[in-house]
């Protein structure tokens, strides 16, 4: 009789226990929150559709048109749009946020649905900040270096094994996804763009982080369509460093002289810390810093990105690790993608493709390569393709940018012109910006190929920088020529 009424007991607690599991997983179910993402095919937007899937939200989208990689990305997870466009009946009052994505406009017909019904709307930053309001915010800004930055630090932390939350505007290797939410890390590393917000919401992305911890890498004049002056433009840097929040730190690049003016005006109360480029030699093609536990060979190559990984070193030493476990590391660190990428090499010919747009990076990107292979000629192909870079008031910012290179070439399409409703510009006024005689310009994109595809490569380095893709290049093709 008593093992019968043990045997019934424990029948009883089991019965109570799966109860709870049932109740617990109905609650967890019922807990989570239902996004509809505005634009889902961006970047940076299906990738934080694609973390709040993996923490167990309930996500849909919209979007008028997917590319490569995002569709095939967001098919895999089941998060693909049935059909492209907007539809105001995609919009419920079952849906308890909504993030709007900058391809949207401020008409969106769901945009306006959601309004209507009084629904939460977040710009992508803006939900960044509510999934981090309880952890340590780390954010690079600049305006160069900060995908580099964020990435080196994040490789870091992975090697030692070191989990933090991230979001970075490249994809890594050994990382699935650009974006990474969780609740129990207490770190998340944000890349902090200047860019505007949502077209609802104008205020430049890392205005809206307040970071515990900052790095500033360098200013340098962009989105003049955003910020029409240098001033106005530096300005949003000067707001990010009073974002960060009391008794926090910043990080900063010294030898940028205009981050330097505005770190030292600086008067919220916060720890800055310096840094600048370390000592270095190159040899037989190999840059090798200056450490305290000797000289280290390194993957990647350049001053601006030696300074980077000074800023990144700083960054990983306040999330505690250790300068030897930095360096050790950082040696393994080959870059992130589409930064001075490698894209072929045999023994007498090395192709890099480049995110380079900007005149600053453009220059930076250039020297870097002319410094490592001093004994090659360096055959630099830029497509403008930006909005600023395709605006005739603001060429002039260009001049001198391609002098480091044996043949420079630029490509830029007369229909992006159109398309972004600028004044035609003319290969005249580019060769005039660049100053630079024997500047190369092609407007058609078969041209260009036909002109690349024909070089004699030995004893060269091809540089291709370009956020596009010169109107259809194959950067696949370089491994069968090279």
């Amino acid at each position: 009789m008593k093992l019968l009424n043990r045997v019934i007991k424990r029948n009883e607690y089991n019965l109570v226990l799966f109860k709870s599991l049932i109740t617990f997983e109905f609650i967890k179910i019922w807990l989570r929150m239902n996004i509809h993402f505005i634009a889902i095919g961006g970047s940076a937007m299906h990738n934080l559709a694609l973390a709040l899937h993996e923490k167990g939200y309930i996500v849909t989208g919209s979007d008028d048109a997917i590319f490569e990689p995002s569709k095939s990305r967001l098919k895999a997870k089941g998060l693909l749009p049935n059909e492209f466009g907007w539809f105001a009946e995609n919009i419920t009052s079952n849906i308890d946020a909504v993030v709007l994505g900058m391809h949207a406009k401020a008409d969106n017909p769901e945009l306006l649905r959601a309004q209507e019904l009084g629904l939460k709307i977040y710009s992508y930053p803006e939900f960044l900040y509510e999934q981090s309001k309880n952890k340590t915010r780390v954010v690079i800004g600049g305006s160069h270096g900060k995908t580099t930055i964020t990435s080196m630090i994040l490789h870091v932390l992975n090697y030692h094994g070191i989990n933090v939350d991230y979001m970075v505007g490249a994809q890594l290797e050994g990382f699935d996804t650009m974006v990474h939410l969780t609740e129990e890390n207490e770190f998340i590393v944000l890349e902090g763009d200047e860019y505007l917000s949502s077209p609802i919401d104008l205020r430049p992305k890392f205005h809206l982080y307040k970071p515990n911890i900052a790095l500033l890498s360098g200013i340098a004049w962009d989105h003049i369509n955003v910020f029409p002056t240098f001033e106005n433009y530096v300005e949003q840097f000067s707001i990010f460093i009073e974002s960060i929040t009391n008794g926090g730190i910043l990080v900063y690049n010294e030898e940028d002289i205009t981050v330097k003016n505005i770190v030292e005006k600086a008067n919220n109360p916060i720890k800055k810390y310096p840094y600048k480029a370390p000592n270095y030699k190159i040899i037989d093609g190999t840059t090798f810093i200056e450490t305290s536990f000797g000289d280290m060979p390194l993957e990647i190559f350049g001053k601006h990105n030696l300074q980077n990984l000074a800023g990144a070193k700083w960054i990983c030493q306040h999330m505690g690790v250790d300068e030897d476990e930095f360096f050790e590391a950082i040696s393994a660190f080959k870059g992130a993608s589409k930064r001075l990428e490698k894209i072929a090499e045999n023994i007498s010919t090395v192709v890099f493709k480049d995110f380079a747009h900007s005149p600053s990076k453009v220059a930076a990107t250039t020297n870097a390569v002319k410094n490592q292979y001093k004994d090659r000629n360096v055959l630099a192909c830029l497509e403008l393709h930006t909005y600023s870079s395709l605006n005739a008031d603001f060429l002039k910012e260009y001049q001198g940018a391609l002098d480091n290179t044996d043949v420079a070439v630029v490509f830029y399409s007369p229909d992006a012109v159109e398309i972004k409703r600028l004044e035609k510009i003319t290969e005249q006024q580019i060769k005039n910006a660049f100053k630079r005689d024997d500047l190369i310009v092609y407007t058609n994109p078969d041209k260009f190929k036909q002109f690349l595809f024909n070089q004699k490569l030995d004893n060269t380095v091809l540089l291709l920088m370009s956020s596009g893709n010169y109107g259809g290049l194959d950067f696949n093709k370089f491994k069968e020529l090279v």
